[in-house]
């Protein structure tokens, strides 16, 4: 899978999350090379792992909205503006919003990009941003948009930038707590002194390694939660927006994929790049963030599947 393919939600978190990390892992190798490694025993490494790894992922979960406006261009749409598509769309955001039972009315953007896209970010529940591409609002018909408008109302009343937040602060802890453990005996050797044993470069050279890999491997984990929180979100859109719009959105956006509707144009391949319909099948599945459209539209049909 290539890393651009990552829809642009998700890879806006992760990418806050490893600058983060980094940042942290630095000043947490300084650290641990001198003084806190005198702290001793392996409960006390997995405890500043822990703490290390929440941490870093509740700053990432801090900084999302301020984030996404910023490496996004989002605008923050006005209420008062005068343009009668954008208050269409607020009105639907905050019928939506009213609807889901939130207690404060998201914030509006939108972004200039051709693509069809739509995003909920936010730290809370209070303190959401739902922001949709101009290439959406301008070529999508309104009961699409609010279908797909319903889907992110829903991940703000699930509360999924959170949960996704405490999953990947788990991962970041196992991540950095194993990758310091291999380290740690790898570059020791035979050398049984905490104090003097090991090489301190080749140590945190290796720790970097096998954090790296421990990250990618918990990655499996953090997209199965969220093939899992898209289905949630396609419930909660239908109940939101309704059914057949849901059913609508989602058909639109498979017609598109395939190109097989006047709407795809020549933006297929940037469509295709977010990867709104996920993998159908091998690694590539796995590795999806979002399930095929097709299992979406499916679920939709029958609710007894789900």
């Amino acid at each position: 899978m290539k890393f651009w393919q990552v829809t642009k939600r998700v890879f806006l978190f992760l990418l806050v999350n490893i600058l983060v990390m980094l940042t942290l892992g630095i000043i947490a190798s300084l650290l641990f090379s001198g003084p806190l490694r005198r702290i001793g025993g392996y409960q006390h490494l997995f405890l500043f792992c822990f703490v290390w790894g929440m941490g870093g992922a509740f700053i990432s979960l801090a900084l999302s909205r301020f984030m996404a406006k910023m490496m996004m261009g989002v605008r923050v749409v006005d209420p008062n503006t005068s343009d009668p598509d954008l208050q269409r769309l607020l009105q639907t955001v905050q019928h939506l919003a009213r609807a889901a039972g939130l207690p404060v009315m998201p914030e509006v953007g939108i972004y200039d990009s051709p693509e069809i896209n739509a995003f909920a970010t936010g730290p809370s529940r209070s303190r959401a941003l739902v922001a949709v591409s101009s290439g959406l609002l301008g070529r999508m018909r309104q009961y699409d948009v609010e279908g797909v408008l319903g889907h992110e109302i829903a991940h703000v009343a699930n509360g999924d930038m959170v949960t996704m937040t405490l999953i990947q602060g788990v991962v970041n802890a196992f991540a950095y707590f194993l990758g310091w453990v291999l380290a740690i005996a790898l570059s020791r050797g035979s050398d049984r002194d905490d104090e003097r044993g090991g090489n301190p470069f080749l140590e945190w050279m290796l720790m970097q390694l096998f954090t790296s890999v421990f990250m990618f491997l918990g990655m499996f984990v953090v997209n199965g939660f969220s093939r899992w929180r898209e289905f949630r979100a396609d419930a909660g859109g239908a109940r939101y927006a309704g059914r057949e719009h849901m059913i609508s959105a989602l058909k639109t956006l498979l017609a598109v994929h395939e190109g097989g509707a006047d709407l795809a144009g020549p933006q297929k391949p940037a469509f295709q790049a977010l990867k709104i319909s996920g993998r159908s099948g091998g690694l590539m599945a796995l590795m999806a963030d979002h399930p095929p459209l097709e299992e979406r539209i499916a679920r939709l049909e029958n609710p007894t599947r789900n």
